[in-house]
């Protein structure tokens, strides 16, 4: 009788033409990760950036936070998926992304604190907007507006005043019969400061980015929630780090849920570490520097990240070494070239 084996190999051998591996299940990936297009930053995260959690690019402006995540959406689109910006600081410029090889197509731009558009903008810009916002109201005509105005006798405020600067200076004795109104002045009212425990709401919000940042964060709640997006950038790389701070751990923790229940990942750009433990993948970016090719033409940047922390390791074996193992690398440096630039 021909071992289990021995029956086992003889049906994938029958059935190699149709059904491949018809036995043999394929190897299941327990952290699946997706290349950024950067073949120094994928070498260091052995592959790219994890699917389904959450990475953090943390660093200032002009340090390539931008440039990375518009290579990793690219490539991403390139090959069908379909990716969100959510922009909150309204920074993100379509054509870099377009350069950079996006497929705008593909891409969700989630613009928040954007002013609403008007009608006389180009018919590309106006898609947003339903078509009866964009219709302006029609104007009323009539004495009293059509009946829709108000009382006649606000309308003739102000004639004695037109008639009396028509007449000559010696004709200014009589007046017209209309009762003149008193002047009233308003007294400077006392209103005492903001207690720096406690200050006042309406002086905290004014000219801060919260209302925006609420806007992002809902947006974010729900695309992930909804699913279907491989990718979804929140940018929050033009904000002070005290007002990315203010997000709820709660908010970065629920995000994390989402993240591996539809399998999305979320990048972060920011300048200050906010999600921590939430977060699998820490990027810290270091100021970029101009290339030296040429004396007088701007060729591209040098960039160079560090990862801070990483939620799990590649393990090459479970036999702990006796002697100290060498020290891992645990930054990358690339370069980017601008497109008059050409290749070099």
């Amino acid at each position: 009788m021909p071992s289990a084996s021995a029956l086992r190999l003889q049906i994938e051998t029958a059935l190699a033409q149709r059904i491949h591996s018809a036995l043999t299940p394929a190897p299941r990936v327990l952290r699946p990760v997706a290349p950024t297009g950067v073949a120094e930053v994928d070498a260091l995260l052995d592959g790219g950036l994890p699917i389904g959690a959450i990475t953090e690019m943390v660093g200032p402006e002009s340090s390539g936070r931008t440039s990375l995540a518009l290579s990793f959406v690219a490539g991403l689109t390139r090959q069908g998926s379909v990716s969100a910006w959510i922009d909150v600081s309204n920074t993100l410029d379509p054509e870099s992304a377009a350069a950079a090889g996006v497929d705008l197509t593909r891409l969700l731009w989630v613009r928040c604190g954007a002013a609403a558009m008007k009608k006389e903008a180009p018919a590309t810009y106006r898609f947003a907007l339903p078509e009866k916002y964009l219709v302006p109201k029609p104007a009323i005509h009539g004495l009293h507006g059509g009946g829709c105005g108000g009382h006649p006798r606000n309308e003739t405020k102000g004639l004695a005043e037109a008639v009396t600067g028509l007449l000559r200076p010696e004709a200014l004795a009589p007046r017209c019969a209309e009762p003149q109104r008193k002047v009233r002045f308003e007294r400077d009212a006392f209103e005492p400061p903001a207690s720096p425990v406690q200050p006042a709401r309406s002086r905290t919000r004014a000219g801060k980015p919260w209302p925006r940042m609420e806007q992002a964060l809902r947006a974010a709640d729900l695309l992930l929630q909804a699913g279907g997006f491989s990718v979804v950038v929140l940018d929050m790389g033009s904000l002070a780090p005290e007002h990315a701070a203010r997000v709820p751990l709660a908010t970065w923790f629920r995000y994390r849920a989402a993240a591996e229940r539809t399998q999305a990942s979320v990048v972060l750009l920011t300048q200050l570490s906010c999600a921590k433990s939430s977060g699998e993948l820490l990027l810290r970016f270091e100021p970029g520097c101009a290339c030296s090719d040429e004396t007088t033409v701007f060729t591209g940047s040098a960039y160079r990240l560090e990862v801070e922390r990483r939620r799990f390791t590649q393990t090459l074996a479970n036999v702990v070494p006796l002697r100290k193992p060498p020290r891992s690398v645990s930054a990358a440096e690339w370069r980017s070239h601008a497109a008059w630039a050409g290749p070099r």
